[in-house]
């Protein structure tokens, strides 16, 4: 586990909504300027996203960049998306190489108990995914046991899709099921014209790639999507 790594319980902190910066569509030629750039800009974090090809019909990137983030950005708050059919088989690269917060997709792992108490035991703090077709019950009796729910607005797999605003119906029915200090992320398609509903319905991570790093002002970008 990487000794530098901040709390993850700053993820728990929900006295301010946050917004994740995306890489997946950061220029991958400038990949550690670009996570510097971005939490300037007024980012809360670096969103990782992890695509294994099974899981999701693309490849994406591996523990190796993970910890050259973090060494670009040893302060930051990473929070890496495991869009993996296995989960449990990079979990602790990922803590290795730095990352704070992990979600896995409930859809590859119906029954995590025994995953959420490795992610712990490895000193990182646990989310579980939702695809848009997977309904808001999928999260069984071991909500309790996350520090997030991430709903997908998205299928997942590739960046610059359009927002599917009917995965919002989901916020609410999670929330009712959620302490305060739970985290409801939602990823795709997120942007200054969608941000608004999300907020509305009780999102309060909201993750963006391309509205972020494609923006010709991130900074506004980012306030925007936060509703400043």
């Amino acid at each position: 586990m990487a000794a530098d790594r901040p709390d993850p319980r700053l993820y728990a902190d929900a006295r301010r909504l946050l917004v994740e910066p995306s890489v997946l569509s950061a220029d991958f030629t400038q990949l550690g300027e670009e996570c510097r750039r971005s939490l300037a800009a007024g980012g809360d974090a670096i969103h990782f996203d992890v695509m294994d090809g099974h899981f999701v019909p693309n490849l994406s990137m591996g523990p190796a960049v993970c910890a050259a983030v973090r060494r670009a950005a040893p302060g930051a708050f990473i929070d890496t998306h495991l869009m993996c059919t296995d989960p449990g088989a990079f979990v602790e690269a990922f803590a290795r190489a730095g990352t704070n917060h992990v979600s896995f997709h409930v859809e590859a792992v119906p029954h995590p108990r025994g995953l959420i108490r490795r992610i712990r035991a490895l000193g990182m703090a646990v989310g579980c995914a939702l695809n848009p077709a997977t309904p808001a019950d999928a999260v069984g009796e071991w909500i309790d046991e996350l520090d997030s729910v991430l709903v997908m607005s998205v299928h997942p797999g590739y960046s610059g899709q359009s927002f599917i605003p009917e995965v919002l119906a989901k916020v609410p029915a999670l929330r009712a099921r959620m302490r305060p200090e739970q985290r409801i992320a939602i990823d795709g398609g997120v942007s200054p014209a969608t941000a608004p509903a999300c907020r509305a319905a009780g999102c309060d991570v909201l993750v963006a790639a391309s509205a972020i790093f494609g923006a010709p002002d991130m900074a506004a970008a980012i306030h925007a999507i936060r509703g400043e």
